[in-house]
């Protein structure tokens, strides 16, 4: 009997025991609307149509990111169900677009919506609902202000810190600069023009000669380059999005004007700007990066363009590697799988913040080498490097060291 009882109650410890176990495991599942056993669900705002239409293949890359993940087994067992809709980069609409995703779909986050005035409309509603509006793409400043809007979160470098770095390039190699600018009426072509102006500091008065800005909704962009060649400047620096950048490199190579010519990262890529541009037309322009090129054979043998190239062949064949948002849209889907591996089962929208504000020099394959992404509860600001390159050819060559400009605490 003594036996008998002995084996019970053993049996009964190792009951509560294994009980107590999955209990402990039970409990260390947190979920917020949007996440459950088996899905983890992201929103996504995208300028499929309008002015900005280029970009829309970064959606259309994460999409397919995701569908890899999911063909592999997914996240912790999670399929990830990603949700993306067309704003035309309109503001009125993202803003629609935000919320429908939020109170309808139900999203655990909204990741990577694309450009400043659509994240600029949605931000306050985001941050209301204390829903993650992480890796927004858009360089504006303003995303990474963590104690004013701590549900947001950049990705790309901050456009101040693109503008700080031409002005120190141009101080060096050309101090008697004349600068033209042209840029974007909204808080993007603002944004980086702070930043030349601050990197310029007091001889930013006497170096701009001229300043054009345009409208998105204008067609065409060629009576400000007019005006601006009118000027005498003899440095050119555009910063425009891809539709608005190639006109301007066609019309100053139309007009045979030759300044220095400085165009902005986000109007920079080979198959979206430079090539409908004409190669021939672009031939010396400089920019700067942080991603590598996906259409130059220097990144042949590379580990991470390996995998970047294996991807496109067999989940976006159709996708071209020379277009800058095809190898944009690849880093930031794997920096957001990146943030959902270490949430692991705490799939709260506030764990969620607490990850994206907690990686630490994660290399994305397609970021250029000594390019990593860092952040911290006080620095929403992910990639804070970017090196000079200069067009030669049908591709860009880089030169020049690593520069960093980190703007956060």
């Amino acid at each position: 009997m003594p036996a008998i009882r002995s084996r019970a109650a053993m049996t009964v410890a190792a009951t509560i025991a294994f009980a107590a176990t999955a209990g402990t495991a039970f409990a260390q599942k947190k979920y917020d609307t949007g996440a459950s056993d088996t899905e983890i669900k992201i929103g996504n705002i995208m300028p499929y149509s309008g002015p900005a239409s280029a970009y829309g293949v970064i959606g259309k890359m994460e999409e397919a990111y995701f569908r890899m993940i999911n063909e592999q087994g997914g996240i912790n067992g999670r399929k990830i169900n990603y949700i993306t809709y067309d704003d035309g980069y309109s503001p009125p609409k993202a803003v629609e677009q935000a919320r429908k995703l939020v109170e309808s779909d139900e999203v655990l986050f909204i990741a990577s919506s694309l450009g400043t005035p659509s994240n600029s409309a949605i931000m306050k509603y985001m941050n209301a609902k204390k829903v993650p509006q992480i890796f927004v793409a858009t360089g504006a400043t303003k995303f990474g202000d963590h104690k004013e809007f701590p549900w947001t979160m950049g990705w790309q470098p901050a456009y101040q810190s693109e503008g700080r770095i031409y002005a120190a390039y141009l101080l060096k190699e050309k101090p008697d600069a004349r600068i033209g600018v042209m840029y974007q009426n909204d808080d993007f072509g603002k944004d980086l023009l702070k930043g030349l102006k601050d990197g310029l500091g007091g001889k930013a008065a006497s170096m701009i000669v001229a300043e054009e800005s345009y409208e998105v909704s204008e067609p065409t962009i060629d009576s400000h380059i007019v005006k601006l060649k009118s000027t005498g400047a003899d440095t050119f620096v555009s910063i425009t999005t891809p539709k608005f950048a190639a006109q301007g490199i066609k019309k100053v190579a139309e007009l045979g004007w030759k300044p220095v010519y400085i165009q902005s990262n986000v109007g920079a890529s080979v198959g979206s700007v430079m090539k409908p541009a004409g190669y021939e037309n672009g031939q010396g322009i400089l920019s700067a990066n942080y991603a590598k090129d996906g259409a130059d054979a220097t990144w042949d043998n590379d580990e991470g363009m390996k995998k970047f190239y294996a991807f496109l062949a067999k989940y976006a064949p159709s996708m071209d590697r020379a277009d800058g948002s095809v190898v944009y849209g690849y880093g930031q889907a794997q920096t957001i799988v990146q943030v959902l591996k270490q949430a692991g089962d705490n799939l709260t929208r506030a764990n969620i913040m607490k990850e994206a504000a907690n990686l630490k020099s994660f290399a994305p394959d397609t970021l250029l080498p000594g390019v990593t992404i860092t952040t911290t509860a006080t620095d929403f600001y992910p990639i804070e490097q970017l090196q000079m390159q200069r067009f030669k050819g049908e591709k860009w060559e880089l030169f020049g060291p690593i520069i960093a400009g980190q703007l956060g605490e």
